[in-house]
């Protein structure tokens, strides 16, 4: 798995049988050169501006070879580490562009490559027949949080937050219903803000962000995109809210701002659950954020790190795509009308044999 925060790839070993976890067995990430982080970047840019008219850019391909490659250099290296036979793989590939009004998705990374090299069968395309049937092919991860919450074994609903370059959440009721939606922006805008001011990578331990005021007026204005009237299920591209209303803000003022921003927006979406969650789980690169840490549990109560329940929340994901590829290979469900919005449960993936 490789999201939009452009860090790298995670790579997680599971043992499931699609519907119930029995094992987690090891994990590995790799970091993206930044040589490969460059040109990942610049074929989402390209893909922003071709945005599914026309021909598709020529850096896609280059993109794909390139992200099949790392996926193949993370996998072999886990592979080499764990003692156990690993039947199928799941891939999710690199998004450059989420368009579900147009049921369009693009992820980048050549999973046939993979299959050849690693001699694995390799499932990939999870979220296209959802989009497809008319859902939002995102969030993808729900049905992984609620195996995760039966492994758990925990009290009462819950709430999954996963906290990437988009954050999303899944609400698993007392008696195992599902809702999920992308709530608003994880890390992204934040870390778009500081590389786009050539300060840093992203806002390592909340340091710029520890340090700022929230500005009202700007978090205002962040607020008016029409995003937050829709009704969920729904979801986004990392790229759809504008730095513009930032301006004018310190680098400090402007990472607490969005701090904010990604805190409410959360808090926005938990006003819309059936009833209160008892805990919050959080998970993804925003977890080790403290500034953001903080806001959550403001804004929502009990609200932890997924670890605190004997997880790793750095590779939750990862782990999801191979229990989708599981279930994708028994021909169940990969997503839900209450999680993409689709009219019936949806059954998506492309298998790619060695």
């Amino acid at each position: 798995m490789s999201g939009t925060s452009l860090d790298g790839v995670d790579a997680a070993i599971i043992q499931t049988d699609g519907e119930r976890l029995t094992a987690f067995a090891g994990n590995a990430f790799e970091p993206y050169t930044t040589d490969e982080r460059e040109a990942v970047i610049g074929a989402t840019h390209d893909a922003l501006a071709w945005d599914g008219d026309g021909e598709r850019p020529s850096s896609f391909a280059e993109v794909d070879a390139l992200v099949a490659d790392i996926h193949i250099r993370t996998a072999r290296r886990l592979l080499d580490l764990c003692p156990h036979t690993v039947s199928l793989i799941g891939f999710h590939g690199q998004t450059v562009l989420h368009r579900p009004a147009r049921a369009l998705s693009v992820q980048l990374g050549d999973a046939f490559a993979i299959a050849r090299a690693l001699g694995i069968a390799v499932i990939a395309g999870m979220r296209q027949a959802d989009l497809d049937a008319g859902g939002e092919g995102a969030p993808i991860a729900p049905l992984y949080h609620r195996a995760l919450a039966r492994w758990a074994k925990t009290d009462g609903a819950v709430c999954f937050l996963n906290v990437g370059g988009v954050a999303n959440l899944t609400y698993i009721g007392e008696d195992e219903s599902i809702m999920a939606c992308d709530t608003g922006p994880g890390n992204g805008l934040i870390d778009l803000m500081l590389q786009d001011r050539g300060l840093a990578r992203y806002d390592e331990d909340g340091r710029f962000s520890a340090q700022g005021t929230v500005d009202p007026a700007v978090l205002k204005a962040l607020f008016a995109s029409p995003y937050f009237t829709r009704q969920g299920p729904r979801s986004l591209d990392r790229y759809d809210f504008p730095l513009a209303p930032l301006a004018n803000l310190s680098a400090q003022d402007a990472a607490a701002t969005l701090v904010a921003f990604t805190a409410d927006a959360v808090g926005l979406a938990a006003d819309r659950l059936p009833t209160r969650p008892v805990s919050w789980f959080v998970c993804g690169g925003g977890r080790h954020n403290p500034s953001l840490m903080r806001a959550f549990e403001e804004r929502l109560g009990d609200c932890r790190s997924i670890d605190a329940i004997g997880l790793n929340g750095d590779f939750i994901e990862a782990e999801a795509m191979a229990f989708l590829a599981a279930r994708s290979a028994r021909g169940l469900a990969l997503t839900l009308p209450e999680t993409t919005g689709a009219p019936a449960p949806i059954c998506g993936g492309v298998r790619f044999d060695p």
